[in-house]
């Protein structure tokens, strides 16, 4: 582990000098101080509290994240295994909040004792992830994928399996397939969508903008896209909910609203975990496994911390798609939920067509 007289050495200044780079001294010159933290970061450089060195590596979200979605919280319980064997400690940041504005992330990061990152963004928050990779901050990104081979990320790719769940639906008799994503764009959820047009478009089934849904990943979210899916003068005869909530939601707001799952709608899910497994009728999904990206991601930056691999690296795990109860073929006749005045739904049918 290099020490501050080190850097100092290295750099050719005082080790004063080092000290006020480290702790963002207004004094301290910009050349000075992308010197002093270049070679930081280099030599792996972390600070001491009190007699010990601190070795954190940091989950880094950008505040967009609920981390009590089966995602986030599969993904943390797989950094935290990751790291477990390693002597090194787990530590909750927003990137966001926690950074002040005169600081670089390096300099973030050295304030908080982190060693390394794993960063947990969205595509609004691509930036953060270039300016980190400038720095030279030992880092891996989960669940986004760039062209920059300057950046290490560990991602999954749910776009062929999400076009082979629409193809799956397609053979069933499908050809109104609604699909729900999450208000908080990112990667994952567009690759999902990429699949979701391919297989409609290779088909000759035209995209409609008023099939793709977006409401926020949660229950009410989901129970919200079913709500408005069955209420649709042509409604779909299925749905693609591109987020696990969104499909717990609808399945859900199905049972309280006396829609028959698959026989009225069928619905597909994407499951982080075994989630699917949990409601009824078990969801048919696409599926990855959080926790593995997570312990793939920290264990390879221990590596990378520990002088035992090189960084950068890029890392795609495929996903799967499991056919479940909650897909059929589609209904001979149309189920449309009407509200009635007093708050409550009932249910209308008409006759054949909706397929």
């Amino acid at each position: 582990m290099t020490t501050v007289r080190k850097i100092a050495q290295e750099a050719g200044v005082s080790v004063a000098t080092v000290s006020r780079a480290l702790n963002n001294d207004a004094a301290i010159s910009e050349r000075t101080r992308e010197l002093v933290l270049t070679i930081a970061n280099n030599r792996g450089y972390m600070a001491r509290t009190g007699r010990r060195v601190t070795t954190y590596v940091g989950f880094a979200c950008s505040g967009e994240q609920v981390l009590s979605h089966p995602f986030e919280a599969g993904v943390l319980d797989g950094v935290a295994q990751g790291v477990a064997e390693s002597g090194y400690n787990v530590v909750l940041l927003n990137l966001k909040r926690g950074k002040r504005r005169d600081e670089t992330y390096t300099q973030f990061f050295m304030r908080h004792g982190v060693r390394g990152a794993v960063l947990r963004i969205v595509a609004g928050s691509r930036g953060i992830c270039h300016a980190i990779a400038e720095e030279g901050f030992p880092h891996v990104v989960i669940s986004e994928r760039f062209d920059s081979a300057d950046i290490s990320c560990v991602d999954c790719d749910s776009r062929p399996d999400s076009l082979r769940a629409i193809e799956y639906l397609i053979a069933l008799g499908h050809r109104r397939i609604a699909f729900a994503t999450h208000t908080v764009p990112d990667h994952d959820q567009q690759d999902r969508f990429e699949g979701y047009k391919e297989a409609l478009l290779n088909h000759g089934i035209a995209v409609e903008d008023r099939l793709i849904l977006r409401h926020p990943g949660s229950l009410a979210g989901g129970a919200s896209v079913l709500k408005v899916v069955m209420s649709m003068p042509e409604r779909p005869t299925a749905v693609y909910c591109a987020d696990w909530m969104l499909a717990v939601g609808a399945v859900k707001a199905a049972h309280e609203l006396s829609v028959r799952v698959p026989d009225d709608l069928s619905i597909i899910g994407f499951d982080d975990a075994d989630g699917r497994h949990c409601v009824h009728p078990t969801l048919t999904a696409v599926c990855q496994d959080a926790v593995k990206l997570g312990v793939e991601a920290s264990a390879r930056l221990v590596k990378i911390l520990d002088g035992d691999a090189q960084a950068p690296f890029q890392f795609t795990a495929p996903t799967f798609f499991e056919v479940n109860e909650s897909t059929g073929p589609p209904p001979a006749h149309v189920v449309r939920i009407v509200a009635n005045g007093n708050g409550s739904a009932r249910s209308d049918e008409s006759g054949a067509g909706g397929a």
